[in-house]
């Protein structure tokens, strides 16, 4: 009967390779030996360990006859040299830079990716992730903008949707990412998710939200509401809900989607509440709707749309 062969993270195998090479070296700091022993603690670690080990001693020339006081040496030499294999993302299996694709979208873009399991990633406007894909576990991460991911549910490999120190754990469930300068928002559309936050101190939970929840992290903490999901969803139909936003705030949404910006020209108008369905696309239509309604001013240059007071 043939041996088990246990699957192994391709990550935990690029941090064996670089732990090979520090613990190998002749003069080791208490705090280094200790991260190596914590390290070392996940079983995957030690197996990813183990084999990277053994990998050193498959290598020509590895396990010359030579005096046992030699090994060491050849050792570190074989340990840097799969590190450094491994991070330049060139040669042996133990790459992992080349499972890393990008995906972006352009201003007004929408695009819908179908990864390897089966999942869907459907990107925003202006919007980038990065998928890294490993045995154990899925992994993607926004880098910018929103993205509503539709998991394909495997227990033994956790799905996880990474913005910025934010990350969202899920099986099988459907949600939505924003990323923005200062905060980020994680709708449930459907299923289950937990929340963590990755800090100084450590992973902290922030939340296991259930469908409709959203929770919304910034500087001032985290806050959890609950939404209308066809307003959080509307960009997959290209319409922008508006409900009672100012309209400085429906500027900044539309130019989320347009090159050509709208800007609310005078200081009194940008406090006027609105509400409608728009087309993402017409900024200058919807501008329309508001001078109408409030005896405003559209001015279109080609180059922006301006709204101000008559």
């Amino acid at each position: 009967m043939g041996r088990r062969v246990e699957l192994i993270d391709d990550v935990a195998l690029a941090e064996a390779a670089a732990w090979l090479g520090r613990m190998r070296q002749p003069e080791r700091s208490a705090g280094l030996e200790e991260g190596f022993r914590a390290w070392l603690a996940d079983e995957g670690h030690a197996r990813a360990f183990a084999q990277v080990t053994e990998t050193w001693e498959l290598l020509p020339g590895a396990v010359a006859s030579s005096p046992a006081r030699e090994r060491q040496p050849r050792r570190l030499a074989a340990g840097l040299a799969i590190a450094a294999c491994v991070l330049a993302g060139i040669g042996l299996s133990l790459s992992w830079t080349a499972k890393r694709p990008v995906y972006r979208t352009a201003i007004g873009e929408q695009r819908v990716l179908t990864l390897d399991d089966g999942s869907r990633v459907a990107l925003n406007t202006g919007s980038e992730v990065m998928v890294d894909y490993g045995r154990l576990r899925r992994r993607v991460v926004l880098r910018r903008g929103e993205a509503m991911f539709e998991v394909a549910k495997n227990p033994n490999r956790p799905f996880i949707a990474q913005a910025g120190s934010e990350e969202v754990r899920a099986l099988g469930t459907i949600f939505v990412v924003r990323q923005e300068a200062t905060e980020t928002a994680v709708t449930l559309v459907s299923g289950r998710v937990e929340v963590t936050q990755a800090g100084a101190g450590g992973v902290k939970r922030l939340a296991i939200l259930d469908p409709q929840e959203r929770l919304t992290i910034g500087p001032a903490g985290s806050m959890i509401d609950r939404p209308s999901l066809e307003t959080v969803t509307a960009w997959r139909r290209g319409l922008l809900v508006l409900d009672n936003a100012t309209l400085l705030e429906a500027a900044s949404e539309f130019n989320r989607y347009n090159r050509r910006p709208l800007q609310v020209a005078d200081p009194d108008l940008a406090g006027l509440k609105v509400s409608g369905v728009f087309n993402t696309a017409d900024p200058a239509g919807f501008a329309r709707s508001v001078a109408l309604l409030h005896d405003a001013r559209v001015t279109d240059t080609g180059a922006l749309v301006r709204l101000d007071r008559q």
